[in-house]
């Protein structure tokens, strides 16, 4: 018996990815998001003006090695955009003093908010790692602690920008990123 000629396999058309909306989004946007991410002006426009990015791993690869050119006065700026890490809701009151407390002796030393990196933290011993890495981290010298800052920030602006490529888009908000609750203030429930 025969057949007919077989069909064609069936393809799919190619359906844009959140990376091709970055790629291809106005300057202005991208601008926005990244700044959102990075919160570094300089950091933002390397970024911005190596587009396009055939994916994701060599977007946050250039994020990465851009980071590590900061200037004091970018990394300057991009802390001053920073805040506490959040604390999960049911946080008693007197952890948010302890925090607070912690914050000020290190900013009093360091001149900035304390920055780190929360991701692979569950979020009931976020607090401890904080309380604990504020502790440590008060001392160190300022040089020593700048580079510590750089590289903590570093793994926050990755975290960032890739929940953004994972599917968010490039819908910037007023709100401050997962992980953050607001300039310098300390999370709700205090």
């Amino acid at each position: 018996m025969t057949r007919g000629p077989t069909l064609p396999a069936h393809r799919l058309p190619h359906l844009p990815t959140p990376l091709d909306a970055f790629n291809t989004a106005p300057d202005d946007e991208v601008g926005a998001l990244l700044l959102h991410c990075l919160r570094s002006l300089r950091w933002s426009r390397r970024l911005a003006d190596h587009r396009p990015y055939p994916d994701v791993e060599s977007l946050l690869a250039a994020a990465d090695e851009a980071a590590y050119d900061l200037s004091r006065t970018d990394l300057a700026e991009a802390l001053a955009g920073e805040s506490l890490p959040e604390l999960p809701e049911d946080t008693y009151s007197a952890a948010y003093t302890a925090l607070s407390a912690a914050n000020a002796a290190y900013e009093a030393r360091f001149g900035h908010v304390f920055v780190i990196y929360l991701g692979d933290t569950d979020p009931e011993e976020s607090l401890d790692r904080v309380l604990e890495g504020i502790r440590s981290r008060l001392t160190n010298d300022p040089e020593e602690e700048r580079v510590v800052a750089a590289e903590e920030l570093r793994r926050l602006a990755r975290e960032r920008l890739a929940a953004y490529l994972r599917g968010a888009g490039l819908h910037t908000s007023a709100a401050p990123p997962r992980g953050a609750t607001g300039r310098r203030q300390p999370a709700p429930g205090m």
